[in-house]
Formats: C-alpha cells, sequence, structure tokens
C-alpha cells in the first residue's frame, strides 16, 4: 500500500531518496568483474610439485583505481582532517566560554532611543544609557516599547490629521548591564 502525503517535503525527500537509491544500484551493477583472488591453493589432482611451464607467482599488481561512488566518498574522508578546524581541549572551550560569558545584571527603566541616520531607532545607544545611569559600563537591550506621541492639533474637532502630526517614539524598558 502507497502512502500519499500532501507533504511537498516528504515527496522531495521520497523523490531523493529513490533517485539515490537507482544512483547507487547503477553503480553497483557497472563496475567491472575481475576474476577472484588465487589463495594459493592446489586442487586435489595437481601435481605435488611446481610445474616448470608455470612461472613462479609474482607480487600481485598494484590495485587499480576504481572510479566509484564509494571510492570518492573514501577520498573525501581521507582530506577531512585537513578541512576541518583542529578540535580543542575541554580546557580551552572552557576559557572560550568563560570570556563570552561576562558577569551580568538586568536593570529595568524607560529610556528613549534616539533616531539613527536612516531613520530607525538606535536602541543600544538607549541601553547603553540605561546601564550607565545604574553604574554599569555598557548595555544590552532585552525589552522595548514603543509609544505614539502627536501635537496637541490632533485634538482639534475636525481637523484633518497629517502625517507629520505624530511620531512613534521607541523606548528601552528593561537591560543587560555588563561592566
Amino acid at each position: 500500500m502507497m502512502v500519499r502525503s500532501g507533504n511537498p517535503a516528504a515527496r522531495h525527500g521520497t523523490l531523493m531518496s529513490t533517485a539515490l537509491l537507482l544512483l547507487l544500484l547503477a553503480a553497483g551493477t557497472a563496475r567491472p568483474q575481475s576474476a577472484p583472488p588465487a589463495l594459493g591453493l592446489q586442487q586435489q589432482g595437481a601435481q605435488a610439485g611446481p610445474s616448470p611451464s608455470t612461472p613462479a607467482p609474482s607480487a600481485p599488481p598494484a590495485r587499480e583505481e576504481n572510479p566509484g561512488l564509494i571510492n570518492e566518498m573514501g577520498k573525501l574522508f581521507d582530506k577531512l582532517p585537513s578541512i576541518l578546524p583542529p578540535i580543542k581541549s575541554p580546557s580551552e572551550t572552557m576559557d572560550d566560554l568563560s570570556r563570552l560569558a561576562k558577569p551580568s545584571t538586568m536593570v529595568s527603566g524607560r529610556v528613549i532611543c534616539p533616531v539613527s541616520a536612516n531613520g530607525a531607532p538606535d536602541c543600544k545607544q538607549a541601553a547603553d544609557q540605561l546601564c550607565q545611569g545604574k553604574g554599569y559600563k555598557e548595555g544590552k537591550s532585552l525589552n522595548a516599547d514603543s509609544a505614539e506621541k502627536c501635537s496637541a492639533k490632533v485634538l482639534i474637532p475636525g481637523r484633518q490629521r497629517k502625517p507629520d502630526d505624530c511620531r512613534t517614539d521607541t523606548f528601552v524598558t528593561s537591560a543587560l548591564c555588563q561592566n
């Protein structure tokens, strides 16, 4: 029984696995076959001594390169250690993590984010101001709030609202501060 799925990812995965299976089967059947290697055993009816007409067995010829998928994957795994970066020891890893995780404290407050040159709010500067007000060196914004601030002209009855009557201000309300 075939299962039908409406999920396009499942269809794509099934299609890819079928194509890979067919590729592997085709690669397995396309390999040239050679005679099995001789193990040096003699048949029951053979002479006890070596025959003078046959030359002495020499070393087997060097194995020729087999340009198949498995061989190429083997080459990739041989090159893998030179491609990947070296693995760090646990103590080096802990040193790196401790450098990244500086002691920090969360503070609350409300500081307006100034508008940057491109018109977007600069909340990094506001988070720094919030943290510096609490005695820290710098900070990162955790929570922000925005509010629309309008002039008193919008309260006049019957007056049409204009685009420059209101603006949206963004505030940092909590920050993660570090020394």
